[in-house]
């Protein structure tokens, strides 16, 4: 393992980047790839079968041009869909990203806790299993939403979302029965955190949010303890599968994060 292979993050859109945030807190020399499905976002609105085939295939072309020492998919709905056929391709440590729900159960008063994140990962089992596990005694509400992610990724072209927009969806939880009772949020999509000043400006005082990305950035701090990292901060790679417009207006946002300019894959 060379000090320079860097961590490669993944995710159909820049959602991981509130996953990318945490670990170099922890990392701050650690050399970052990120990696946008940006052909086939969102993943949210995509079926199961087509996200499983799709993710491992683009992440070992991934691993082979990037070489990385560690692989994150920076996206619930992926992880949730794809984490154990990618892990069974790649021979390297792969992190997942599940919602955070045992937290969002140990942190609630109410035992009503909210599950926000898209209508492909709301839906599956394995949210059904950490809800049963983690949040037995609890009402979980849960609430996909596709705008949310398109205001994330649009706050990132520099278009600031429209609060009533950010309300609109906040009330697909609220307006469910029992929905007046919500204590905790779980942003179960990694683009939701980017969005999490809005949601609060427009949620109930007494309302907290709750996401993975700091448990996540543990977990890549602990895998890579004592290897080793360049002297000095990297410039860090962007890399879509599609470079267009849209992806080179996020490029140019991501400037200032310390990413060069974007590569397609």
């Amino acid at each position: 393992m060379t000090d320079t292979a860097p961590i490669l993050f993944f995710d159909s859109g820049v959602g991981g980047l509130s996953v990318v945030a945490p670990t170099l807190a922890l990392l701050p020399r650690a050399p970052i790839v990120y990696a946008a499905d940006s052909a086939g976002f969102p993943y949210g609105t995509r079926s199961e079968a087509d996200i499983a085939a799709r993710v491992p295939a683009l992440l070992g072309r991934l691993v082979e041009r990037y070489r990385p020492r560690l692989v994150v998919i920076a996206c619930n709905t992926a992880s949730t869909i794809a984490l154990p056929a990618v892990r069974a391709a790649l021979d390297l440590p792969v992190v997942g990203t599940v919602p955070a729900i045992k937290p969002a159960s140990a942190m609630s008063a109410t035992r009503v806790i909210g599950v926000l994140g898209t209508e492909a990962t709301v839906r599956q089992p394995y949210v059904d299993d950490l809800a049963a596990r983690f949040a037995g005694d609890c009402t979980v509400l849960r609430h996909g939403s596709a705008a949310l992610v398109e205001l994330a990724e649009g706050a990132l072209e520099g278009r600031a979302p429209a609060p009533d927009a950010v309300a609109a969806e906040l009330h697909g939880l609220f307006g469910q029965p029992g929905g007046e009772r919500i204590d905790v949020i779980v942003n179960a999509c990694t683009h939701f955190p980017l969005l999490e000043g809005d949601m609060i400006a427009v949620a109930p005082p007494h309302v907290r949010f709750v996401d993975g990305g700091p448990g996540i950035a543990r977990r890549i701090a602990y895998l890579t303890e004592g290897q080793a990292w360049p002297d000095a901060p990297p410039a860090h790679r962007l890399v879509f599968t599609r470079l267009d417009a849209r992806e080179r207006r996020i490029a140019n946002g991501l400037a200032a994060r310390g990413f060069a300019a974007a590569e397609a894959l």
